[in-house]
């Protein structure tokens, strides 16, 4: 498999298959929803049309990097998040860089969204499809957010040799700036279990898909089989 690993602004054309990571913490939060109960999540342009779609369905919940804002049920910490009953519920979700970056690919064939606690799903995932090239968005910081390209690399190695180690990957995310951020409190928003969270690997058994249906970019959870289901070679 050929990785290629580009910041959002690095983009000039859509890749056919994009893993698009936020460890910190738009894509840890999503895998968070799901396993809360959530039935998809819409990922939202901006914080107005959010708003809207909150107007249109109030039944659906909504979350934001930053402070608690009106309108808005959650932010975007796995920590706060993790209380949250959201059975059968739609999520609109609309971060800094994460959903910024999945829809700067929106027409790819296969968009994958990706963080720690989902990885090794991502990867069987990537296997699975048989993929010849792959391009992994580092969203953080311009793609150079060191969490998420260590996140991107795990995942890649991961897809190619399943007897990768995590341990080097997750040091690189636990010293990233982001991290930092997140446990000196310089970013709101933040629950003090917020960074242990987003390095729990493969908290989750399965996979991130974003699809474009009827013009939203929709992200769901999707089951991977486990090594001893996949075919040999």
């Amino acid at each position: 498999m050929d990785a290629h690993f580009l910041g959002i602004s690095e983009l000039v054309e859509a890749p056919s298959v994009a893993v698009v990571v936020d460890v910190m913490r738009a894509f840890t939060v999503a895998a968070w929803a799901f396993a809360q109960g959530a039935e998809k999540i819409v990922l939202a342009e901006s914080l107005e049309e959010a708003l809207a779609l909150k107007a249109r369905h109030p039944d659906w919940a909504t979350l934001k990097d930053g402070p608690p804002a009106p309108g808005f049920d959650a932010v975007n910490s796995p920590g706060l998040l993790r209380s949250m009953d959201l059975s059968g519920r739609t999520v609109v979700q609309k971060t800094t860089a994460g959903t910024v970056g999945a829809l700067a690919v929106k027409e790819a064939s296969l968009v994958l969204c990706a963080s720690f606690v989902v990885a090794e799903a991502t990867a069987r995932l990537l296997r699975i499809r048989e993929r010849d090239s792959v391009t992994f968005v580092v969203t953080g910081e311009d793609g150079q957010a060191d969490e998420d390209l260590a996140c991107a690399q795990y995942i890649a190695r991961r897809a190619t040799e399943a007897g990768t180690d995590a341990a080097e990957f997750l040091r690189r995310a636990g010293e990233s700036r982001a991290a930092a951020e997140l446990a000196e409190g310089v970013r709101q928003g933040v629950h003090p279990d917020d960074v242990a969270l987003c390095l729990e690997l493969d908290r989750f058994p399965f996979a991130m898909v974003a699809t474009l249906e009827d013009s939203l970019m929709i992200l769901r959870p999707c089951a991977v089989p486990s090594l001893t289901d996949e075919p040999s070679a």
